[in-house]
């Protein structure tokens, strides 16, 4: 059957690709509310289940017990960061009454700029906001109910995730027979290979990926502690939590502090401090905490990032964006590990010595053949 396939022309070949993927990715696209939630507990149980089977071993719990205790620890851990945040937050809107006031300074200001730029005098700029104030109070009412679901789906999403999470750690070992017997004989050990490599690269990814976000959130505190930053924690935490987004992550951070530094402190040095800060740590980050901290046998080239991030996004949305790293991650580690599927992990590799190496091997072993 392979051999009938890779002998017809390659407009067949390529239209069987691109139908192949337009399936694939409708299916994906239906299938959120269902495949989110369970492709992060399975990150989850991934990076729980040596806690899980600590408990098992040290205390003589019972698996169910254990994978609990495991998913409760976690829970609570999550829910003090979001107590920490939300105190921030509920900080932040007292000073709406001075971030109005900067508002409305900013807004004199800019209309100044404007009248004398393009001759627009205030009069037909206020009748412009005005225009689209009321089109914008006049669907306040679907706004505020797609807030309210948007609030719900998430609360749900959340649930689900810790239920498919205890479930994932409560069936491992049936969930490993299954994946197993699925295969053949002689491809069981390959299968064992690639699943204990599954479970090292995406446990060390996650958690090199939450010490990096620790250290960055420490650091962007403290710093922006010492130079008088209000709201320095918050600012902080924000910046660690994004930062998890490649690339798109940092400049979005750069903005939510730009903007909540100008509206609380109204000093244009304190926001070029704030920018600079951001940029330097961001550099720091990149070039030397991520190699070392988040570093992994797996290394995934900048283009197939920032292509898996708007793609994850483009299908699923703010959790596409945080899944696509991973996935993208297991992709390889499978496609390494398939002779026929190895140019693909050369594509998405960043080790180009390595790779170069790799494609090398493969083209005299096609020659020879």
């Amino acid at each position: 059957m392979d051999l009938q396939f890779s002998q017809r022309p390659f407009y067949v070949k390529t239209m069987c690709v691109l139908v192949s993927l337009i399936a694939f990715g409708y299916l994906v696209i239906i299938a959120k509310e269902i495949l989110s939630p369970l492709i992060f507990s399975c990150l989850f149980s991934i990076l729980l289940l040596p806690m899980a089977s600590f408990f098992e071993r040290r205390f003589n719990l019972p698996r169910s017990a254990a994978s609990m205790l495991s998913v409760i620890l976690m829970l609570g851990i999550i829910c003090l960061v979001l107590y920490v945040i939300g105190s921030q937050l509920s900080n932040l809107a007292s000073d709406w009454p001075q971030f109005k006031e900067q508002l409305n300074v900013s807004i004199s200001n800019l209309q100044q700029w404007i009248d004398a730029r393009f001759n627009i005098d205030a009069a037909h700029q206020l009748n412009y906001v005005h225009s689209a104030t009321t089109k914008a109070l006049a669907s306040s009412t679907t706004v505020v109910s797609a807030t309210v679901l948007s609030l719900s789906s998430i609360l749900l999403f959340l649930v689900f995730t810790f239920i498919y999470t205890f479930f994932f750690l409560l069936y491992r070992s049936l969930i490993m027979k299954f994946l197993v017997s699925v295969f053949l004989e002689e491809n069981k050990k390959l299968v064992y290979d690639i699943i204990e490599q599954v479970q090292y690269i995406i446990r060390k990814y996650i958690i090199g990926l939450l010490i990096e976000m620790g250290i960055v959130a420490t650091a962007l505190s403290i710093i922006f502690w010492a130079l008088g930053i209000k709201y320095a924690i918050l600012l902080g935490l924000i910046t660690g939590i994004l930062n998890v987004i490649p690339y798109i992550g940092i400049f979005v951070a750069l903005l939510l502090s730009t903007l909540i530094t100008f509206a609380t402190a109204a000093v244009l040095t304190k926001v070029i401090l704030v920018v600079v800060t951001l940029v330097v740590i961001h550099l720091i980050d990149s070039n030397v905490l991520l190699p070392i901290v988040v570093g992994s046998k797996v290394r995934i080239n900048a283009l197939i990032t920032v292509l898996g991030v708007i793609v994850g996004e483009m299908l699923w949305g703010i959790s596409g964006m945080f899944l696509s790293i991973p996935v993208i991650a297991v992709l390889k580690i499978i496609f390494d590990r398939i002779e026929s599927l190895k140019p693909w992990g050369i594509i998405l590799g960043d080790e180009e010595k390595k790779q170069n190496r790799l494609a090398k091997r493969m083209t005299v072993k096609r020659s020879k053949s």
